[in-house]
């Protein structure tokens, strides 16, 4: 039995979503160079596409980590699927049951409902690609946790609870 390669079935395919005569000049490019829009505590986020700017179908992020150790705690989302894809550096992934030191090159996919975390423990700068479908406001969570710890305000757990809940984090 032979099967048909999947790029011949047009049927595989979503509904069009351009539908014009022409094609659109709508491409944007951004510079390798372009500043990050996050000091996130212990390194840099660059918002390399929000969801605002991608129509709601992903966001990408480079996530540039310090050699400080850090990084979130076990958790999952509910709204979307997460993947990390790691450009330099070791940084230690966890797939919901072991963590792994990942490598340049090494790829995690979490869908939705999986428990995951990354950390960088390695003690030396790390740095990977975060891609989220579809493109949840993710800024907003990760601009409003630097917030909560660099306000030098206490916030209580029911706040930060709350907080996390709206963000669709769910800590395990």
């Amino acid at each position: 039995m032979t099967h048909p390669e999947p790029w011949t079935d047009l049927a595989t395919y979503p509904p069009a979503a351009h539908v014009g005569d022409r094609p659109d000049v709508s491409a944007w490019l951004r510079r390798h160079d372009a500043p990050a829009e996050l000091d996130t505590l212990g390194g840099f986020a660059h918002y390399l596409a929000t969801g605002s700017r991608t129509g709601g179908r992903y966001g990408l992020y480079r996530w540039d980590m310090g050699p400080q150790p850090g990084g979130p705690a076990p958790h999952y989302h509910r709204t979307m699927t997460e993947a990390f894809f790691v450009l330099s550096g070791s940084v230690r992934l966890y797939d919901g049951d072991t963590w792994t030191d990942a490598a340049p090159g090494d790829f995690c996919h979490v869908p939705e409902g999986g428990v995951h975390a990354f950390r960088n423990e390695s003690g030396a700068a790390a740095a990977m690609l975060i891609l989220f479908v579809p493109g949840a406001p993710r800024e907003a969570y990760f601009e409003g946790l630097v917030e909560m710890f660099t306000s030098g305000r206490d916030v209580s757990q029911e706040e930060y609870a709350d907080f996390c809940e709206r963000h669709d984090n769910h800590f395990v």
